[in-house]
């Protein structure tokens, strides 16, 4: 059997686990703001690049004014407010109990995806959403002595770190919801043409990625960090990390994910996707000297499965 789609999907995973370390590494040096903003004018020069040598423009072409409105949205809400949020999750919990709580977000893209798209989540879709919280659960609370003599239950990591990744999984969840309400405009657009079909994903999240880099760029203007900003650029390990993460993720993430749904079903390449939780436990314990205590590999593992369970019918 052919299972080149699977290993697309594995290969897109162990990009994103590179994508995570990289930009946690990065956000310690110069600052999750910094990393969002710098990340992104990455991502704009290696996707337009694509974009021209594609469809011989660097901007995206055919796009009208709805279309530009939902991915700008998506854009706002999945790049600025949920990545901002994600990259600083990275800083105060690490980037491995960070992409445990992203599996958050397929339960949040449903949600939405019934108030924008009058998407209905099955059975399967609820019991998914159990086993991910469950799994979450088990992997960051600890029971601990309580009072008169009882057990009761606290954060083994910092509450602040748990509600930053939170508003990360909540950002990207609603992003990809807004980003399929602009995509189908924009294909009304272009139309249903091959060519089109494989170019508007990408067309799209460039759009995305040019409000995210307005959204930064007036964020760090207006709270007075441009000297901040001066001084990241000027440090050549942080940039070097940050174009790393820049070169995994939204460039070669995004590429091979979409190559892995062309050929495989698109449950079995998004399973597959979002083993990060386990994969990342690999190199922290190589890199880090850090082993994963084994209930925080059952609850990544649990994560993982509930979220297949998102795509079953």
């Amino acid at each position: 059997m052919n299972y080149f789609g699977e290993l697309i999907a594995i290969v897109v995973a162990c990009s994103w686990c590179c994508t995570a370390l990289f930009f946690e590494y990065a956000g310690k040096r110069i600052g999750s703001l910094q990393v969002n903003l710098i990340r992104l004018l990455f991502a704009f020069v290696l996707l337009g690049s694509l974009l021209l040598i594609t469809s011989g423009r660097f901007f995206p072409v055919g796009a009208d004014s709805k279309t530009w409105l939902w991915m700008s949205l998506s854009g706002l809400v999945g790049f600025v407010f949920g990545d901002f949020c994600l990259f600083y999750s990275y800083t105060l919990i690490t980037a491995r109990f960070s992409q445990l709580m992203m599996t958050l977000a397929p339960p949040f893209a449903a949600f939405f995806g019934l108030l924008f798209l009058d998407e209905r989540l099955g059975k399967m879709g609820l019991v998914g959403m159990v086993i991910t919280l469950f799994g979450i659960a088990i992997s960051i609370l600890k029971r601990s002595g309580g009072k008169n003599g009882g057990l009761g239950l606290h954060f083994q990591i910092p509450v602040r770190g748990v509600l930053f990744a939170l508003g990360g999984a909540l950002g990207q969840g609603l992003g990809i919801v807004l980003s399929k309400k602009g995509m189908n405009y924009y294909n009304q657009c272009l139309g249903d043409q091959e060519f089109f079909a494989n170019y508007i994903p990408f067309a799209a999240t460039y759009i995305r990625i040019i409000t995210g880099i307005i959204g930064f760029t007036l964020i760090i203007l207006l709270s007075g960090r441009k000297d901040k900003f001066i001084q990241a650029v000027h440090n050549k390990k942080g940039m070097l990390a940050t174009l790393g993460g820049a070169f995994f993720g939204p460039f070669l993430g995004v590429s091979l994910s979409l190559t892995a749904i062309k050929y495989t079903e698109t449950g079995i390449a998004s399973t597959i996707m979002a083993t990060v939780p386990i994969l990342i436990l690999i190199p922290y314990a190589i890199i880090y000297k850090q082993l994963p205590k084994w209930i925080e590999v059952v609850g990544a593992i649990l994560c993982v499965l509930g979220v297949g369970c998102f795509f079953l019918r």
